[in-house]
């Protein structure tokens, strides 16, 4: 876990910091603490789609029109799942996740597609499934969401250190001023973002090297924020 905390020069901090005056005539300062966690996930979703194919589009030679041989989607899973089995993906580490029709072209047939959420608790095990699987008829393969299982223990650390980044920022602005800081007038956390999976987006594809470009990726930030006023002695 790597703690990281995020305190700007003076005059960096027009946006975030309030000198004011309360209707009891108590000067205060307003400041922002932030704070940055790094955690290394215990729990990847690694998200697999595939999707029916034509034979013909891999004989290098013929055009859409020319196509006629579909590979159906039974097969195409059924090898999936016997490479996930080779290296030590268990079934009940497999869910899927939704299944679809894609138009290819027009006038032929739909193509069925099928998505499958996988539970790995290593990115090695990435590395391995990439090793094993027959490309054809993998639409797309990403990283989806991250865990840990102290996830919840690191969200109150996070916390906590925002508001001891807001503290040590209002002292050295007060005490530039010449004056000491007071007593905590209010505390204000601002709305978690229900959205922090964005850090955990990550593409990868049939590369095993292109994959390993996206190690810095693989890692769950947690960014907090805490909005605190200080009496101004």
């Amino acid at each position: 876990m790597k703690t990281r905390f995020l305190l700007f020069a003076v005059f960096l901090l027009v946006c975030s910091t309030a000198f004011g005056q309360d209707s009891d005539n108590a000067k205060f300062i307003e400041v922002t603490g932030t704070s940055e966690i790094t955690l290394v996930p215990d729990e990847i979703h690694y998200l697999i789609e595939i999707k029916e194919y034509w034979e013909e589009e891999f004989d290098g030679k013929s055009k859409p029109e020319n196509y006629r041989t579909k590979v159906p989607l039974t097969g195409i899973e059924r090898n999936l799942r016997a490479a996930l089995r080779k290296i030590g993906i268990p079934e009940d580490a497999i869910r899927t996740q939704e299944v679809g029709d894609y138009w290819r072209e027009r006038g032929l047939e739909f193509l069925v597609s099928k998505r499958f959420d996988i539970t790995l608790t290593d990115f090695s095990q990435i590395d391995e499934i990439l090793k094993v699987i027959d490309t054809k008829g993998i639409n797309y393969m990403r990283i989806g969401e991250l865990k840990n299982k102290d996830m919840q223990v690191y969200r109150q650390q996070g916390k906590i250190e925002a508001l001891k980044a807001a503290q040590k920022k209002a002292e050295y602005l007060v005490e530039a001023l010449g004056k000491r800081l007071g007593d905590v007038i209010r505390i204000v956390e601002p709305q978690e973002s229900a959205g922090y999976s964005r850090y955990f987006a990550a593409q990868s594809n049939v590369s095993s090297s292109q994959a390993e470009a996206y190690d810095a990726f693989r890692t769950i930030k947690l960014n907090y924020s805490m909005l605190v006023r200080f009496e101004i002695k």
